[in-house]
């Protein structure tokens, strides 16, 4: 069994969807690992991963809306506000998607299916500097 990790900085522009399929790709090409698990991980607690649609815009502008209805950024609902009005909301969001994705590796690919993509989730209003580790496991 062969391991290979790679640390990834994406800078992000405030709350949004950042599409990392292409990074995460290249670091499993580079892990020449043919058989295997690709385990992304983002190092922060006001940001997330998600695996989902990547053909259709409209899916994407859905998801943040819902989030945002669901964990509305109000003064009023939540004690710990130490990095401001988001602070709360954005850990919330966190806590309710996921903090590392899993993805099998066949033929030196990752086996996403067709219109699946890798997302870096921002909660934060601010732009900032996010820290994804992918750790690639598996047979050359």
């Amino acid at each position: 069994m062969k391991h290979h990790q790679t640390g990834l900085k994406i800078k992000t522009t405030g709350k949004s969807l950042h599409e990392i399929t292409r990074q995460v790709e290249q670091a499993v090409s580079q892990s020449a690992i043919a058989t295997g698990l690709c385990t992304v991980f983002v190092r922060h607690t006001s940001a997330s991963l998600l695996i989902q649609e990547n053909a259709d815009p409209d899916v994407l502008v859905d998801l943040e809306n819902f989030f945002t209805n669901l964990v509305p950024e109000d003064a009023n609902r939540y004690i710990h506000s130490a990095e401001g009005l988001d602070d709360m909301p954005a850990h919330i969001r966190s806590a309710l998607t996921h903090t590392s994705e899993h993805i099998p590796i066949s033929g030196g690919r990752l086996v996403l299916g067709t219109w699946q993509g890798i997302y870096l989730w921002e909660h934060r209003q601010r732009s900032n500097q996010r820290e994804i580790i992918v750790h690639v496991s598996g047979e050359q």
